[in-house]
C-alpha cells in the first residue's frame, strides 16, 4: 500500500495561507520567519510542507535568525528535505540581510548615544565566533572620523596595543574615542581584563587630552555600555 503524506502540501492550502500568495496580497511584513524561509526553499518533502520544514530548522537555532546565519551549508543539509541548492539559497539570503544592515550602519556619521555605537558596530562584530577590539575615533562634535579594528583574537580574548590607539588618534586629530569589542559567548558582563584595558586606555588618552566616551561589549542582540553603567 502506498504511504500517504502526513501533512497537507502547501499547494492544497487556501491562497490566503500560501506564503508566496500571502506576500503578494498582504505584503512581506505579515509573513513569519518560517514562511519567508519556505518561499526560499520552495518545497518540503513528501511528509512535511516547506513551512513545517522551515519551522523545524528555526526551532533548532532557538528561532534566532542570527544563529541560523551561522550554520554552514553542510549543517543546513543535515535537515531532511534540504539539499545543497536549498542550503545555498538560505545562506545567500541571510548574508544579503547581514550586508544590508551593514550598509545602513555606515550611514551613522555621528555618535549621540551608546545605541548609535551598537548600530554602527553590531553588523561587523555581533555574529563573529572570535573576539575583536574596535575603536571609533571622533572629532569635537562627536562625528565619526574613522572606525578601525585594533586587534583580532581567539574566543578567550584579544590583545590591545595602547600606543597604536593613541598614535592613530593623534594622526586623525581625534578629540574622543569609543572602545568596543564583542563577546562571542553572548555574556554582557565585563571581565576584569575588560575593565583593566578600559582604565589603561583612559589614562593614556587623558595624558593627551583625549576623552574615552564609552566602551561597549557587543553581542548578537544586545550590548553593555561602560558609560551607561557609570563604570568610566
Amino acid at each position: 500500500m502506498q504511504e500517504k503524506p502526513t501533512s497537507l502540501s502547501i499547494k492544497h492550502w487556501s491562497d490566503d495561507d500560501k506564503p508566496r500568495e500571502k506576500l503578494v496580497r498582504k505584503g512581506k511584513s505579515v509573513l513569519s520567519d518560517a514562511e519567508l524561509i519556505a518561499i526560499l526553499i520552495g518545497s518540503g518533502s513528501r511528509n512535511e510542507s516547506a513551512v513545517e520544514l522551515s519551522k523545524r530548522i528555526l526551532a533548532s537555532v532557538d528561532n534566532n535568525l542570527n544563529n541560523l546565519g551561522k550554520l554552514s551549508i553542510n549543517q543546513l543539509m543535515q535537515f531532511k528535505g534540504i539539499g545543497e541548492a536549498k542550503a545555498v539559497t538560505i545562506a545567500a539570503a541571510l548574508e544579503m540581510g547581514r550586508r544590508r544592515r551593514g550598509e545602513e550602519a555606515q550611514k551613522i556619521t555621528k555618535i549621540n548615544s551608546s545605541a548609535d555605537v551598537f548600530e554602527l558596530l553590531q553588523p561587523i562584530v555581533g555574529e563573529l565566533e572570535h573576539e575583536e577590539f574596535w575603536i571609533v575615533y571622533l572629532n569635537n562634535s562627536n562625528k565619526v572620523l574613522h572606525t578601525a579594528q585594533l586587534s583580532k583574537g581567539g574566543i578567550t580574548g584579544t590583545l590591545v596595543d595602547v600606543r597604536l590607539v593613541m598614535r592613530q588618534a593623534l594622526e586623525l586629530g581625534a578629540i574622543a574615542l569609543v572602545l568596543a569589542h564583542n563577546h562571542p559567548s553572548g555574556t554582557l558582563k565585563p571581565s576584569e581584563a575588560d575593565k583593566q584595558i578600559t582604565h589603561r586606555l583612559k589614562a593614556a588618552a587623558a595624558a593627551l587630552d583625549i576623552k574615552i566616551l564609552d566602551h561597549l561589549i557587543i553581542t548578537q542582540k544586545d550590548y553593555f555600555s561602560f558609560a551607561d553603567e557609570k563604570l568610566l
